[in-house]
C-alpha cells in the first residue's frame, strides 16, 4: 500500500520592519490606493541589515525542531533566489544554527519563485523511498526591486518552514502534477546586479499562460476536476496577480470569474502576502498558512496549488488536509510576527536597503537590530559569520 507523505508541520517566519505602502506612494507621487487595491498590497516587510535568507529560514526551522526533535530529518533542503553564496548551500548555514547532527545531507534549489516546490516535490520523494526519513524543506526570500521602479511596491521577505514525513498532520500531497516550462526572459537576475531584470507585462502575460498550460497538462495526466477542490493557492508576486491566474483558471473551466466566486476562493489565502509582500520561493506557502489559519475547516479537503517561477516554470498540483490539522497550526505565533513588526517610513526604509555589505572582501561587523532568535554577526575573511542572537557579543 501507497505510503501517505506529506507536510507534518508548517511556520513562518519575516523580518523585523514593515513599511506602509502609503509611505511608497508619496514618494512615487500617487494614490495610495494605487498599491491597496491595485496591486492588493498594504505592507511589506523590510529586513534588518542583520537579517538575511539564513537568519530567518532557521528562525521558521527552529519552531519546527524544537517541537519535534532532529530525530530522523536527514536532509535539509532551502529553496531561494537570493542566495548569498554562488558555491556554499545556504542550508548548510542553516544545518549548524539548528544544531543538526552531521549526518545530513543540506542542499540550495534555485528556479525563481518555484524553487520551494521543487524542494517539497523532491522531499516527497525521498520520504516515499525511505518513510521513516524526515526532510526539512525551506523557502526563504527577500524581494528587492530598483527604487523607484513599479516592482518597488512588490518587495518583501519571509521564509516557511515544512517537516515533510509518511503519515502527516497537516496535509497529503496528492498523486499526479501538472508541468510547463519555457525558456522566457520575464524575470531574471544576472550575477552582476542585486535586483532584478523585469518585464512586467510580459510576466503578467507568461505567469497566465503558465496556470492555462499546467492546468491542462494536470488534467491530461488524471488530475481532480476544478469542482473537487475547496480552496486555491497561487504564487503571489502581488495579491492581485493571484486574482488574475484564478480567473484564467475559471475560464478554461467555463466557469466564469465574478467577483463574489473570486472572493470566496482566495480571500483567505491573500491576507498574509497583503502585509508581508512578495517572498518569492515562500510566497505559495506563506499562502497556503494565511489559508490554513483564517479558513473555516478544510478536514478531508483538497486544496490546489499553482507554483510560478518567472523564466518560467511551473506546476499545479493538489493536497488533501487531515483531519485535525488545527491542532497542528501556529495561527497565533504567524499573526504575532506579522502584527509585531516595527514600522518604519520612506527615509528610515531607503537608509536600511542601503546599509549593503562590503564586497571588497573587508571585515565587518553588523550591529545587532533585528529581533529573531539568529543574526548575521559579521563578514570575515570573506567568509559569513551567523550567531545564535543570545550569543552575541558585539
Amino acid at each position: 500500500m501507497a505510503v501517505a507523505v506529506g507536510i507534518h508541520d508548517i511556520a513562518l517566519a519575516t523580518g523585523h520592519y514593515a513599511m506602509d505602502l502609503a509611505e511608497l506612494a508619496v514618494r512615487h507621487g500617487v494614490a495610495a490606493d494605487k498599491y491597496y487595491i491595485g496591486l492588493g498590497q498594504h505592507r511589506q516587510t523590510v529586513p534588518a541589515a542583520d537579517e538575511d535568507i539564513v537568519t530567518m529560514a532557521a528562525a521558521a526551522a527552529q519552531q519546527i525542531v524544537a517541537e519535534h526533535g532532529a530525530n530522523d530529518i536527514r536532509t535539509v533542503l532551502l529553496a531561494t533566489e537570493t542566495g548569498v553564496d554562488q558555491s556554499k548551500a545556504a542550508a548548510v548555514y542553516v544545518q549548524e544554527l539548528l544544531g543538526l547532527p552531521s549526518c545530513t545531507r543540506a542542499v540550495e534549489l534555485k528556479q525563481a519563485c518555484y524553487g520551494g516546490t521543487s524542494a517539497l516535490q523532491l522531499a516527497a520523494g525521498l520520504v516515499h523511498r525511505d518513510p521513516g526519513h524526515r526532510v526539512l524543506v525551506l523557502a526563504s526570500d527577500i524581494a528587492k526591486y530598483d527604487v523607484d521602479s513599479a516592482g518597488e511596491a512588490t518587495q518583501g521577505a519571509a521564509a516557511v518552514a515544512m517537516l515533510v514525513s509518511a503519515d502527516p498532520a497537516v496535509a497529503v500531497l496528492e498523486p499526479g502534477s501538472g508541468l510547463y516550462t519555457a525558456d522566457v526572459q520575464d524575470f531574471w537576475r544576472p550575477n552582476y546586479r542585486t535586483t532584478p531584470v523585469v518585464d512586467g507585462k510580459l510576466s503578467v502575460s507568461v505567469y497566465l499562460e503558465a496556470v492555462e498550460q499546467a492546468w491542462k497538462d494536470y488534467e491530461a495526466h488524471g488530475g481532480r476536476s476544478l469542482g473537487e477542490f475547496a480552496a486555491f493557492c497561487y504564487h503571489q508576486p502581488f495579491t492581485k496577480m493571484a486574482y488574475k491566474a484564478h480567473s484564467r483558471l475559471l475560464e478554461i473551466n467555463g466557469v466564469a470569474p465574478d467577483r463574489l466566486r473570486l472572493d470566496a476562493d482566495l480571500a483567505h489565502f491573500t491576507v498574509y502576502n497583503r502585509m508581508i509582500g512578495n517572498s518569492y520561493t515562500a510566497s505559495l506557502f506563506v499562502g497556503l498558512l494565511s489559508l490554513l489559519d483564517h479558513a473555516e475547516d478544510l478536514s478531508g479537503r483538497s486544496v490546489a496549488l499553482l507554483s510560478y517561477g518567472s523564466g518560467c516554470v511551473a506546476e499545479f498540483f493538489g493536497m488533501s488536509v487531515v483531519p485535525g490539522y488545527r491542532e497542528r497550526l501556529r495561527t497565533a505565533a504567524n499573526q504575532a510576527a506579522i502584527a509585531r513588526r516595527e514600522p518604519v517610513g520612506y527615509e528610515r526604509y531607503r537608509q536600511l536597503r542601503e546599509a549593503e555589505l562590503p564586497e571588497d572582501g573587508s571585515s565587518f561587523t553588523l550591529e545587532s537590530r533585528g529581533a529573531g532568535p539568529f543574526r548575521l554577526h559579521a563578514v570575515r575573511e570573506h567568509s559569513r559569520i551567523y550567531q545564535a542572537r543570545r550569543l552575541i557579543r558585539v
